[in-house]
């Protein structure tokens, strides 16, 4: 009866820890395995998918390569993200060059175009006859004064300013030859009387007036035989200019001649009548004269 018992007693201990032991075991299998699998499928998946990726793009993909590719290309992607503040850099740099570049001619500009007489701009002048453009220098002075420069020159009177000539073609009587200096007041004050009047700058007024009175055509003298007859012929423009300054001063000092008024304002009447194209300016008047010859010689 002792066996027996001794027997059966280490029989119930086997069966319950068997199952006491069982248990917990199969929980935690249980539990572990359903946390583990996604994260291991989800690294098969990754395993997966590069080779795939590099089988499409070469026929014999290798491990070891894919790995070195993605190391350069990341050290690609990264290259040019360094490259490019050196670049934006250099660009930036050399945008103030053109800046500074359009700042000098103002600056130049400033300097070598000074206003005649210090008041009157000589930049914007326009000239709408064609053939005397050439020949009416507008050389940004100040004083009109060369000292003689391009005298004894052939063609050198077109490379002296057109008020310079002025002045001297002025100097035709007794109270005026030589002297420079006067006859340069008499032109200043004669183009202040002419803004005044007119309210616009007195050199574009005298450029209208030279163009007026510039004629056109004139008559020569051709002999045939013991017969000389009067032939029409086109003027140079150069000649032109030399007829037309001429007249405007013969004409001014004519006007002066026995008249209680200064030859200043005699100059201005004369240099806003011609620029009228009016009849009573004297070398409107022999323009006239001349073309009208011209035409029955023709």
């Amino acid at each position: 009866m002792v066996f027996e018992e001794e027997k059966k007693e280490p029989e119930t201990e086997v069966v319950e820890e068997a199952p006491a032991e069982e248990a917990p075991l199969e929980e935690v299998k249980e539990e572990v395995p359903i946390e583990e699998a996604p994260a291991e499928e989800v690294k098969e998946e990754v395993k997966e998918e590069k080779p795939k990726k590099t089988s499409k793009k070469k026929d014999s993909p290798a491990k070891p390569k894919t790995s070195s590719e993605s190391d350069d290309s990341k050290k690609k992607e990264e290259a040019p993200a360094e490259e490019t503040p050196k670049e934006v850099s250099p660009e930036e740099e050399p945008s103030p060059e053109p800046k500074v570049a359009k700042k000098k001619p103002k600056k130049e500009s400033g300097f070598e175009r000074p206003p005649l007489f210090g008041k009157y701009d000589m930049e914007d002048i326009n000239i709408t006859d064609k053939g005397l453009e050439r020949y009416i220098n507008l050389n940004l002075i100040t004083i009109p004064h060369v000292s003689a420069r391009y005298a004894n020159k052939m063609f050198g009177k077109a490379k002296v300013s057109i008020i310079e000539r002025l002045i001297n073609g002025m100097m035709r009587t007794e109270r005026f030859t030589g002297k420079k200096s006067k006859t340069y007041k008499v032109v200043e004050y004669s183009f202040d009387i002419i803004h005044q009047r007119t309210k616009q700058n007195p050199i574009q007024i005298f450029v209208e007036s030279l163009q007026n009175t510039a004629p056109r055509e004139e008559v020569t003298r051709l002999r045939f035989g013991g017969i000389s007859v009067p032939k029409a012929v086109d003027i140079s423009p150069q000649r032109r200019l030399d007829l037309a300054l001429r007249n405007i001063c013969k004409g001014a000092i004519k006007s002066s001649h026995k008249n209680k008024k200064s030859i200043q304002e005699c100059l201005a009447n004369e240099i806003i009548a011609a620029a009228n194209a009016d009849m009573n300016s004297f070398a409107i008047s022999k323009k006239e004269e001349v073309e009208r010859v011209a035409k029955s010689a023709r």
